[in-house]
């Protein structure tokens, strides 16, 4: 065989070679960004109905020290909530969410408590929130890995 034409089809191939090599590398990458982007972007997504349902959960529970549930419908906000939380969230951030919701309930069928009476104790209530909180953020960290 010709040494100009093993050289030639040497340049050739060695040209398909790098060429392909470059354009997997771009699509590996292009690929493996739009992963994090998407990701990053349901992070977002969840942080913020997450951060809405315990700012709606917080000013419930403290309105449940000193007030009863005069009307179910002071929950409605919160339930409307949580049924976000169950189209993208695992399993385990809705349970703790119903678990925050269960408690805010109970703690508005106990007896009022004045300010005070309060002060008087001093006795700490337990976060109905914090379930909820740790399991948000067991489920964000685990999302962040995945990115």
């Amino acid at each position: 065989m010709d040494p100009s034409i093993v050289s030639g089809l040497s340049a050739v191939f060695g040209s398909l070679v790098g060429g392909g090599a470059s354009i997997a590398t771009a699509w590996f990458t292009q690929r493996a960004q739009s992963r994090r982007e998407a990701v990053h972007a349901e992070i977002r997504k969840r942080e913020l109905v997450y951060a809405e349902f315990i700012s709606e959960c917080s000013k419930l529970a403290i309105d449940a020290i000193d007030h009863t549930l005069d009307s179910p419908s002071a929950l409605i906000q919160v339930y409307g909530l949580l049924n976000r939380i169950r189209l993208t969230s695992s399993d385990s951030v809705v349970k703790a969410a119903e678990i925050s919701i269960k408690a805010i309930v109970e703690q508005y069928l106990e007896p009022n408590v004045s300010f005070a009476d309060l002060l008087a104790n001093i006795k700490i209530q337990p976060d109905p929130l914090q379930g909820f909180s740790e399991a948000c953020r067991y489920e964000l960290r685990e999302l962040l890995r995945v990115a």
